[in-house]
This record gives structure tokens, C-alpha cells and sequence, in this order.
């Protein structure tokens, strides 16, 4: 099957509601499904990538192709991916693990490596045989073997950012494998149930599991890892997603310039003080995760995002930007309609122009260029619907 054939089976499932998926809101619940996307949505275009003024979809093929050899070359013997292990502070990105530490010591960072194996599963590689089969099968292993007794997934000094990106990619392999299925399993139900654990009273999660911190950016990580385990089959305690829907709801900016956006924080030291591009897209995609698709909710949100999207597209070189627009894609693509068009053909125009000649994309603010390349080619491949959680 062509994947623009792909894209148009995919689009039809969910038109006709074969692709709809389970609400969080109650474990036994009916299918929650987003609005139904028309005919004038991108998805339902055999050729999602080829709307007037946008690139076409052989571009985007040659593009990720590109980027995918590249990061093919950068898969270390341990069988993930090096990235520099840090924080935000302010507008930079405080380093306290280099990826060279990693490399040296012969650890990874389970964030970059679990994005690095979900853009190849966007791409819709195979993991079981093909020309990727051996690095999968490298990159499972090790992150299983990155796996502590207690399910929480940790190499080197990451934290629950890349915990939640490695369930997510378990969750993604666990319907894609016949050799791994197994071991998948039972380490993403590990995985998922230290992730329930780690919620802290507020309903919320950061950096560390078990603190009573948090943040929205860290949180929609978690969740969007949990619907997608979810998905998979793998059961999630329904009062753990009704915590973090309060906590989402909390968060909203109810006056001022602001209004209707969400708060980066709401405890703590810097709580009701600042809000983002990155943020509002987390927002949206967190209640998109936890079944919610009522745009009262976080109609705000959506808005800042088509404010603020030039000032976040000026900086392609910074980690906002490629965290930012992994959420930002799949909320506008899940919403559909004009805003997502707009945002694709401004989106994939601008990824295609900053690809730098070896495939990589530069981030010298963040983790690093397999991050960004990771991301890119995720992020391109996201009409075609090869990966489950893109799917809304």
C-alpha cells in the first residue's frame, strides 16, 4: 500500500469511526472520537502533502528519507541514541549530562531514542523484518534493558520526559511486532504502572517521579504515554487521567491578556506566571489524550498558538520549537479545518527549508540534532498516519 493510499484508509477510518479511539473518561466507556474531519481537511486528500502551497509529497519522501539515514548513523553500539540530558532556564537549556558522556560511557538518552524509533515508525517501517529490523531490534533491547525494577525507564541521569516517550514508543511497537510483542508487553505494563505511581496529589507530574512539583509541559508527556498504552490494550486507572484532566482545567488563564491560554505551572516557585507556545500545544493535546474534544475547552489555546506560531518558527535552532510543534501538530490535526492547512503548509515548508545538506536538522539549543531530526521526520510523516497516537 502506497502511503498516500495509507493516509486516504486512514482518513476514511476515521471519517466512519474504525479509527476511533477510547476515551479516558470512564475505563468502560464508548469510543471518544475528535470531530470528524470534512472534505475540506487534508486528511481525506489522497495526497494529504500536496494542497496548494504546500510541498509536495515526493519532497517530503526524499526529505525524510534523508534524515533517517542520517540518524541511522548516529544509533550507538548500545542500540539508542545520545542527546545532551538538561533543563530550561529561561530561554536556554542548562546541560548537566553531555551526549559525549553518554557516548563515552556507553549509555543513551531514552527521550532522543525513543523519538529516533517513533520516526521510524511514522515512516511506517517494519520492525520485525526490513532494512530497519536490526536497529529495532538494537533499540528494544536496550530500552527494556534500561528498564528499573520498579518499570521506571532510565539511562544515564534522563528523567520523566523521556520516561513517558519511551512508553510511548512501547505502546506504538506493542501492535507492530510478532518477535518482541512479549518483552514489549510486559515492559510497558511496567511502565505505565510506575507512571501512575509517580502522579503526585495534584494530579500531575515533572522532572522527578515523586514530587509533589509540577508542570504542564512535563504532565501532557505522560498523559498523551498513557492513552496511547491505552490504546495498546494495557489498562489505565481511571482516576489517574480524571486527576490530570482537573489539573489541565486548573491551569487555564480565566482573565487578562491571556485569556483562555494555560499556565506553565500552577505550584510552586513561578506558579500563575508564564505561559508558551510549547505549553498551550501540551494543553490541547493533553485533553485531546484524555478523550475531551470540546473546543470551549481550550478554544484559548488553539489561538495563542496561531499568534504565536511566527516568533516560535524564528527559531528553529531551539528545543521550544521542536518540542513546541509535537504537540502543536497533532492538536491542529486532530482539530482539522483551515487552521490545520495553514499550519501544515507553514509547518512542512519550513521543516523542508531548514534540513541541512547530511539530513540532520540542527537544535544547538536542547538535546541536540537527533532530536530535532527525530522530530522532523515524525512530524512529516504525520498526514500519513503510519503511527497510532498521531491518529487523534
Amino acid at each position: 500500500m502506497t502511503r498516500a493510499r495509507a493516509a486516504f484508509v486512514a482518513a476514511l477510518l476515521l471519517l466512519t469511526g474504525g479509527g476511533a479511539v477510547a476515551a479516558f473518561t470512564a475505563q468502560d466507556a464508548p469510543p471518544a472520537t475528535p470531530r470528524a474531519r470534512d472534505a475540506t481537511d487534508d486528511a481525506v486528500d489522497p495526497d494529504p502533502s500536496s494542497a496548494p502551497g504546500d510541498p509536495s509529497l515526493q519532497r517530503i519522501d526524499r526529505a525524510v528519507a534523508r534524515g533517517l539515514r542520517w540518524l541511522a548513523t548516529q544509533q550507538q553500539p548500545s542500540g539508542g541514541w545520545v542527546g545532551d540530558c538538561g533543563h530550561k532556564q529561561g530561554d536556554s537549556y542548562a546541560v548537566y549530562d553531555t551526549a559525549q558522556r553518554q557516548q563515552d560511557d556507553g549509555d543513551a538518552h531514552v527521550g532522543v531514542s525513543a523519538l529516533a524509533g517513533l520516526a521510524l515508525l511514522a515512516d511506517g517501517q517494519q520492525v520485525d523484518e526490513g532494512p530497519w529490523a536490526d536497529s529495532f531490534d538494537r533499540l528494544i533491547t536496550w530500552l527494556i534493558r534500561s528498564q528499573d525494577e520498579f518499570g521506571y525507564l532510565c539511562d544515564g541521569t534522563t528523567r520523566m520526559y523521556s520516561h513517558s516517550f519511551g512508553v510511548l514508543l512501547l505502546s506504538q511497537l506493542s501492535g507492530m511486532t510478532t518477535r518482541h510483542h512479549e518483552r514489549v508487553e510486559r515492559a510497558l505494563q511496567q511502565a505505565v504502572a510506575f507512571t501512575e505511581s509517580a502522579q503526585n496529589e495534584h494530579g500531575a507530574w515533572r522532572y522527578q517521579p515523586f514530587t509533589l512539583e509540577a508542570d504542564l509541559s512535563v504532565t501532557v508527556c505522560q498523559v498523551q504515554a498513557l492513552r496511547a498504552a491505552r490504546d495498546a490494550g494495557i489498562a489505565v486507572k481511571k482516576g489517574v487521567i480524571e486527576r490530570v484532566v482537573d489539573y489541565v482545567r486548573a491551569s487555564k488563564i480565566e482573565r487578562g491578556w491571556s485569556e483562555g491560554a494555560f499556565y506553565y505551572k500552577i505550584r510552586g516557585r513561578g506558579a500563575y506566571e508564564k505561559t508558551s507556545y510549547a505549553i498551550n500545544a501540551a494543553a490541547v493535546t493533553s485533553l485531546h489524550s484524555a478523550g475531551l474534544y470540546d473546543e470551549r475547552e481550550y478554544g484559548g489555546a488553539l489561538e495563542y498558538l496561531v499568534q504565536a506560531r511566527d516568533e516560535n518558527f524564528a527559531r528553529t535552532d531551539h528545543f521550544y520549537f521542536w518540542y513546541g510543534n509535537w504537540y502543536a501538530a497533532q492538536a491542529f490535526w486532530t482539530e482539522g479545518g483551515p487552521r490545520w492547512r495553514r499550519y501544515w503548509s507553514e509547518l512542512s515548508e519550513t521543516l523542508l527549508s531548514t534540513q541541512a545538506a547530511d539530513g540532520r536538522w540542527h537544535n544547538t539549543i536542547g538535546p541536540g540534532d537527533a532530536f530535532a531530526t527525530a522530530v522532523a521526520c515524525a512530524l512529516l510523516r504525520l498526514p500519513a498516519q503510519y503511527l497510532p497516537i498521531f491518529r487523534g
